[in-house]
């Protein structure tokens, strides 16, 4: 038995501790904001935050996971909730600022990579609150290798992050 908190919730897994964790997230805990795109950490679909930095599940294993904090983004509005210490019956309504500003935004088209850019997006925001242009674009094509958007959508992906980091600091103001 493999012990991982999942969105907030600790989970004991049964799997060999070499299973990639997008397995152990889709098949065995029936999360599906992760996709499975590549398989080999070259698209980001399958991004995760592990202990608040984006990983690639699809490489990363249960057992690298163990004891350690991951969040899906199934698990965003709960993160959000918490950071702002929201009261549970406004917390089961709240989505995260950046799933608002994607839904704002209408950012998706086909929508297969929109996991992996709202999880790197809630990376980058909670590193950075009002982040250029130029910091989204490099948080975004940085680390193991860049995030892909088959349908070519990034106009609005970085709109839809510049809303998010407003609302977001707005919040934290209030």
């Amino acid at each position: 038995m493999t012990t991982v908190t999942v969105n907030g919730v600790r989970r004991e897994i049964q799997a060999p501790t070499d299973t990639p964790l997008l397995y152990v997230l889709r098949n065995d805990l029936e999360l599906t904001g992760p996709q499975f795109g590549c398989g080999l950490a070259q698209c980001g679909a399958c991004s995760v935050l592990l202990n608040g930095k984006e990983v690639r599940s699809c490489i990363m294993t249960l057992g690298s996971a163990a004891g350690k904090e991951v969040t899906t983004l199934e698990g965003l509005p709960a993160r959000w909730a918490k950071q702002k210490g929201l009261p549970d019956e406004e917390a089961a309504k709240t989505l995260h600022p950046v799933q608002e500003a994607w839904i704002e935004e209408q950012t998706p088209l086909c929508g297969f990579c929109q996991n992996g850019m709202m999880i790197k997006a809630t990376e980058l925001l909670e590193r950075v609150s009002s982040p250029t242009v130029t910091e989204i674009k490099d948080a975004f094509t940085s680390g193991v290798s860049p995030h892909l958007c088959r349908c070519g959508s990034y106009t609005a992906i970085i709109q839809a992050v510049q809303r998010a980091g407003a609302a977001m600091a707005k919040r934290s103001q209030a």
